[in-house]
């Protein structure tokens, strides 16, 4: 035991963690991103990773980057505001822009960093967020900090935010949701929140970061599958997840682009992504747009995998890349993934805070990189294991 202060605080934490089957560790890769990785000497079939186009170990990819990395050097030397801005970021988000259908687009240092400045900027004191209560961490942190009012909307209940909307009237008022929920796989059901929000004279923002590149015509997200862009006043989409890059965006009108250019702290405080990251994005971009196998692919892949579920008995949850098996307890999710591990599948379980207490899981992630062969033998996997029932 440690005798300076901070040390004694985090080991106590520790201890707690550990006893609450909670505790998590860092797991270095010894390989690049890819339908199998080597972990600790073992190479293991990967059904954890969002890269769900298989994108983020492609070779084209890493080409376009190389070719900026080789002539603008490695880092970007600071801010955007001040002389980390280059052409690279102009020209991905003009073709971020073009995808999503959009007036402007602002290229941020990831999705994180995005919901922070997007909620922080258009709200304040005296104002109101309308947040799902599955919304992802960094959602509920732009909350917080915004210094806004935070009303906590039952999970994807149009009744309850019309009720909620009637009730608690504010200078401001912001609706916030994911898309594609992060953790269960569902979609929210944004053509009704679209016209209460119309209706009650509120704005929306949505966080498409799980959607983009899966969903819509051309991959461009829930929101344009449904025709609502023109409807919908900010979009955040994350460039780390399908696109196979790193980094995110937000796509809005121009004047909202401005003001967040000259209010989102972090924008404005962070150095800027680096040129080559940038064009490694645009080349994720412009792959997904010219190559609709890829979304066929994954799209084959969640079909086949969710029919298999159902055939074992276990809940096979929307068409989604994102497929949550229900285990209940941290311990409960942990042993399950310890078992998929043992049978050669990287499988992480998830636990609180993560998820509300009571529903750890197994959260699989499916890509266009999987092959058949490698969902049979994650099913068959699972077959072996015991569920709560």
């Amino acid at each position: 035991m440690s005798d300076r202060p901070v040390a004694r605080w985090a080991e106590s934490a520790l201890r707690d963690l550990s006893v609450r089957g909670l505790r998590r560790h860092l797991e270095p890769l010894q390989c690049g991103q890819g339908a199998r990785v080597t972990v600790g000497g073992r190479s293991y079939l990967n059904f954890s990773s969002n890269d769900y186009l298989g994108l983020a170990g492609d070779a084209a990819l890493a080409r376009r980057a190389a070719e900026v990395l080789a002539t603008d050097g490695l880092g970007s030397g600071a801010s955007r505001l001040v002389v980390g801005d280059t052409l690279h970021h102009r020209a991905l988000e003009t073709v971020l822009a073009d995808w999503l259908g959009a007036p402007a687009a602002l290229v941020f240092n990831g999705g994180y960093a995005a919901n922070l400045a997007v909620i922080g900027t258009l709200v304040g004191p005296g104002d109101i967020v309308f947040s799902d209560a599955l919304n992802h961490a960094s959602i509920i942190d732009g909350c917080r900090l915004s210094r806004a009012r935070v009303v906590i909307v039952p999970h994807a209940d149009p009744a309850a935010l019309d009720l909620a909307l009637a009730a608690h009237p504010a200078p401001r008022r912001l609706v916030v949701t994911e898309s594609l929920f992060s953790m269960d796989g569902d979609a929210a059901p944004l053509s009704a929140i679209v016209d209460l929000c119309e209706h009650h004279g509120a704005a929306l923002y949505v966080d498409e970061a799980h959607a983009l590149g899966v969903r819509g015509p051309d991959g461009a997200g829930l929101v344009a599958e449904l025709g609502l862009a023109d409807r919908v006043d900010v979009r955040m989409g994350t460039l780390g997840k399908a696109v196979g890059a790193f980094g995110a965006f937000v796509a809005a009108e121009e004047p909202v682009i401005e003001w967040l250019v000259n209010r989102a702290r972090p924008l404005i405080y962070a150095t800027s992504l680096p040129a080559e990251v940038c064009s490694g994005a645009q080349a994720g971009v412009e792959r997904i747009r010219s190559d609709p196998a890829l979304r066929a692919g994954l799209l084959s892949n969640i079909r086949y995998f969710t029919t298999g579920l159902r055939a074992l008995g276990l809940p096979a949850g929307p068409e989604s890349p994102i497929v949550p098996i229900p285990m209940g307890t941290p311990e409960q999710a942990v042993r399950a993934s310890t078992r998929l591990r043992e049978a050669g599948f990287l499988v992480k379980p998830i636990r609180p805070p993560t998820v509300p207490d009571g529903t750890s899981r197994l959260r699989v992630t499916l890509s266009a990189a999987h092959h058949s062969s490698d969902l049979d033998g994650l099913l068959g996997a699972l077959a072996d294991l015991e569920f709560p029932r």
